[in-house]
């Protein structure tokens, strides 16, 4: 079995209890307008370009046949559909400027990757599942859950639960924590920013927040400036996750304003043509209050 995975980030203290190796995998059924990884949206392998590498040395220019690769004003441009050979020419491009943006792995190679970190598993670590939407390859993610609870390993999940009953049954019992993100309680405001119906989504909440693993899922919200950081939102889906599981955790995301920057890499546009900073404690705190008046007894500020 095979899996496309994005990228793989080590010591990451974010996604779970300690240090931990995030394994991204490729795909999202989703279109948040601010997603934070658009290079995992799609499923399909492309090149991307990197412009502060390239020595226009035109190497790629010249290898290709179906015009994938395209010099204007001392800048390329690539179509990541033309028919070439992609692979060689990223292997003789001298400066490194043109990769894959992704990678396919067996069950085997990843689980390799992993065992690279296992040092930091025996004192509160552990790997998390993240994409894109993990579950768009929920056999090869559930495998690799299996594998790891298996030999002894903490596993999490980051997903947005907009996947099959099956998807989540499949690896419910291989998971030690899953974090779950809800962005937006009202299902047309939802389908504007996210591209899709909520009522999947809150119907897999219901089931993981009345499953066996309910005490160790965290939902949570980014707090996205004019969209999802509104009180009406915050208490909406406070009050939502409450009357399904009193204890539920809730935790309150940062705004993101690093996203921006991969967005050029993917040939996508930016949904603020002026990128909001990231809020204040403060700001935070007083979200937070929100989700509180409106039932959440366990609130989590990330700041």
């Amino acid at each position: 079995m095979e899996g496309t995975i994005f990228d793989i980030r080590r010591f990451s203290t974010h996604d779970g209890e300690g240090i931990r190796t995030t394994v991204f995998l490729k795909g999202c059924p989703l279109s948040c307008i601010w997603c934070q990884n658009p290079e995992g949206i799609s499923i399909k392998r492309r090149p991307l370009y990197f412009e502060n590498r390239c020595i226009h040395c035109n190497t790629c220019v010249n290898m290709c046949v179906d015009g994938g690769c395209r010099q204007k004003e001392q800048k390329i441009s690539l179509d990541p559909d033309a028919k070439e050979n992609w692979e060689k020419i990223i292997y003789e491009c001298p400066a490194g400027a043109i990769e894959m943006d992704s990678k396919i792995y067996t069950i085997s190679e990843i689980m390799d990757e992993i065992h690279k970190d296992e040092v930091f598993y025996r004192h509160g670590g552990g790997v998390t599942l993240s994409g894109g939407e993990p579950l768009v390859q929920w056999e090869f993610a559930r495998n690799i859950l299996k594998q790891c609870r298996e030999q002894g390993i903490h596993t999490a999940i980051e997903t947005a639960l907009y996947v099959s009953d099956q998807a989540l049954e499949a690896v419910i019992p291989y998971l030690s924590m899953a974090f779950v993100d809800l962005k937006l309680i009202d299902d047309e405001t939802h389908k504007t920013y996210v591209g899709v119906s909520n009522q999947r989504i809150k119907e897999n909440i219901y089931r993981i927040l009345t499953s066996e693993i309910k005490e160790h899922v965290v939902v949570r919200t980014p707090m996205i400036p004019g969209i999802t950081a509104t009180k009406e939102n915050i208490q909406g889906i406070a009050q939502f996750l409450s009357e399904i599981y009193p204890d539920v955790s809730y935790e309150i995301l940062n705004y993101n304003p690093l996203a921006e920057a991969k967005y050029h890499l993917v040939d996508r546009e930016y949904c603020f043509k002026e990128n909001p900073k990231l809020y204040s404690a403060e700001k935070m705190q007083q979200f937070g209050k929100w989700a509180e008046e409106a039932g959440i007894k366990h609130v989590i500020i990330e700041s």
